[in-house]
């Protein structure tokens, strides 16, 4: 099992490098989702806006 962490020497770069990678993965994720859920509330606020302007014209 040390052998393999260690990578012949190179564990110190590899580790390191994927440990990066899935930071920015995860990062990019999240940043995905919360972009989306603004979308969605900001579409939602214009749909309520669009429906009480309707109903004030209706009357």
């Amino acid at each position: 099992m040390d052998a393999f962490l260690s990578m012949g020497g190179y564990g110190r770069f590899v580790w390191p490098s994927y440990a990066l990678a899935a930071a920015v993965l995860a990062w990019n994720i999240w940043s995905a989702l919360r972009l989306q859920r603004n979308a969605l509330e900001h579409a939602r606020r214009r749909v309520a806006i669009a429906r009480g302007d309707a109903d004030r014209q209706a009357l």
